[in-house]
């Protein structure tokens, strides 16, 4: 029996996300060996979330495209909102991984 890398792709609905998945579908990756959760499932900017997150998951490889946006009026309207929020994101995932 082959065993596949559990594998989180964080940010899976998005542009870049979801070209990684797909990308690990089509190298032969089962489904089931690739995790992610929607913002509503999982809010990065969450400390305490995203650690009780990847100690129930304990996935072998994490691949971070998860990023606030909302487009370029928001952006421009609230730059420091959002690099704060981005800034939290991947922190959070990268010191719990």
């Amino acid at each position: 029996m082959i065993q596949h890398p559990k594998i989180y792709v964080a940010g899976h609905r998005g542009m870049v996300g979801s070209a990684i998945e797909r990308q690990l579908l089509a190298q032969g990756l089962p489904v089931d060996s690739i995790v992610t959760r929607t913002h509503a499932e999982l809010d990065l900017t969450n400390q305490a979330a995203v650690s009780v997150f990847f100690t129930a998951e304990k996935p072998d490889q994490v691949y971070l495209a998860a990023a606030k946006v909302g487009g370029i009026a928001a952006n421009s309207a609230y730059p420091a909102d959002f690099l704060l929020d981005n800034l939290k994101i991947q922190t959070n995932v990268i010191e719990t991984a």
